[in-house]
């Protein structure tokens, strides 16, 4: 067995507000279809958060306007979660169609196979196509429903690898597959990993978790995080810094 040396990220949190916290790990979920609510949480979380996630439910609603609006909540990046599955040309175009809006992590499914990666990849080489092997809602009884012959583990890992020889820079996966994929993909590959609660979160929708720190520690580079810090805004904005900043430090 070849061990790979995985070197674990730095992480840090800027003492000045609004400074763009290049260093963050956590990836904050705008699950939300309010634009005003949305640019709240950036505004509340920025100091610990440099990468936010907009997914569907976003997109869908407000476009590529929404995301320009977004900017001026704060110093982020994006990762445009729009896990999108079809024939490589449809793919192609569809990454092309959105690759003027520059997000860090555009995702696809690796399941859609290794030319309809590559076909991403090749749209939009300073984008970091990301595929998303076994979702996180699934688990093992799910995956054989859905006629996948190996366990979760087994397959996230085998999609992984097709994904990481086809051009794609970064994948999704849960945190119990990162150790595993890790040792397959080396250190070149970034891991991003949902299904990230802390100690006594609610799972909501999801199956297969880990706190942020065992996440890490198991290989990953970038957690997904939305409502254990998302909800904190019922309480107030500040709740809801505090909260992400509690989560950043947790990981030092």
């Amino acid at each position: 067995m070849v061990l790979i040396h995985y070197k674990r990220p730095l992480v840090t949190r800027t003492a000045v507000k609004g400074i763009f916290n290049m260093n963050s790990p956590i990836i904050l979920a705008l699950d939300t279809k309010d634009l005003t609510t949305a640019k709240s949480w950036i505004g509340a979380t920025n100091e610990s958060i440099s990468v936010y996630k907009v997914g569907l439910e976003f997109f869908l609603k407000f476009g590529a306007a929404g995301l320009n609006e977004l900017n001026s909540a704060g110093d982020f990046q994006v990762f445009l979660d729009l896990k999108l599955h079809d024939i490589p040309n449809t793919v192609a175009g569809a990454v092309s169609s959105v690759a003027h809006l520059k997000p860090k992590f555009l995702t696809v499914h690796a399941s859609g196979g290794a030319a309809m990666i590559q076909a991403a990849s090749n749209a939009a080489p300073e984008i970091s196509i990301t595929a998303v092997t076994v979702l996180t809602s699934l688990g093992e009884s799910d995956v054989k429903e859905i006629g996948f012959a190996a366990s979760a583990q087994e397959t996230a890992t085998k999609l992984a690898l097709l994904a990481s020889s086809n051009g794609a820079r970064s994948i999704v996966c849960s945190p119990f597959e990162a150790s595993e994929i890790r040792m397959g993909v080396g250190s070149n590959l970034e891991i991003i990993t949902p299904g990230v609660r802390p100690i006594g979160g609610e799972l909501g929708d999801q199956k297969r978790v880990m706190t942020p720190s065992e996440a890490i520690s198991a290989g990953a580079n970038y957690l997904v995080i939305g409502r254990p810090i998302t909800d904190l805004a019922k309480i107030s904005l500040t709740a809801m810094s505090e909260g992400a900043a509690k989560i950043l430090d947790s990981l030092n």
